[in-house]
Parts: C-alpha cells; structure tokens; sequence
C-alpha cells in the first residue's frame, strides 16, 4: 500500500514539474503562439552546433526566444523577426540562407556532387569493346576449344 501512495506522489509531483515548464511564454492568441513555435523551430542558436532556439539550453538561445517573443507580441510578421535576427546574428541564425556570392556554394556543392558521382557510376558501368583481329579471334578459340 506505501509503495501505491509513494509511486503516485512521484506521479504527481513530475507532472506538476513538467507543467510548471511548459507555459513559460504567454501570448494573446493561438497565432501568436503557433508563430513563436515556428520561429523557434526555424532560428538557430549562435552558439550550438545546428541546434534551432527552441531545442537548445544555451543562456543565448533563452535570450533569442524572449527577444523572438518579444517581437511576436509586439505585431511583427515572421519576416520581420526573421529580418531583426539576421541584422543581429548575420545569415548563420537562420536555417535557410539567401542564396548570394557567400552561399553560392552550399547550394551548389550538393547538385555538383550528385552530378559527378552520377557520372563516375555512367561511366565505370560502360562496357570497354576490345576489337580483336582475325589472328587473334583464332587464337582465343583455340585456347576455349583445348581447354575442354
């Protein structure tokens, strides 16, 4: 019976723990929230390593969300946080980079590499024709004609 009471007092007390956790932001409607989760899924923290604001813990990554909400309640579009956060954090905090002189290549090295390697697969696939004189086309069939 102890075990029962103690097993669901642990219960509650994680659920009330993970609750506490979940409503850190508020917001005055559901496209304000739904707009701050998206934006937190497609900024990227300045200091992980290709994790997006709302999967890190970084002190950075916090600060970004309550700029990045902020924002959202002041009535900017996702554009234009989009916009305040590479003015600040440079091309690098969103995942999806313009396409310039500086980012040229992350675009094209994929598309470079597919061509290549389909091309070293057309070409190690084709068949070498070795054309064999009469002389020599004799000599092959009297060495598959003695090996029997």
């Amino acid at each position: 019976m102890k075990l029962k009471i103690t097993i669901l007092a642990l219960a509650l007390l994680l659920s009330v723990a993970s609750m506490a956790t979940e409503d850190k932001y508020q917001f005055e409607n559901e496209a304000q929230r739904s707009l701050f989760v998206e934006l937190s899924k497609e900024l990227r923290c300045p200091k992980c390593q290709n994790q997006n604001l709302a999967d890190s813990d970084a002190m950075i990554a916090a600060d970004l969300k309550r700029k990045v909400h902020d924002l959202v309640l002041s009535g900017q579009d996702k554009q234009q946080v989009i916009a305040y956060m590479k003015q600040r954090y440079g091309d690098f905090v969103y995942y999806q980079p313009p396409v310039n002189r500086m980012t040229i290549w992350l675009w094209l090295l994929p598309v470079l590499f597919i061509v290549f390697a389909v091309g070293g697969l057309v070409l190690s696939r084709k068949k070498v024709s070795v054309s064999l004189d009469e002389t020599q086309q004799q000599r092959v069939k009297d060495l598959l004609e003695n090996d029997k």
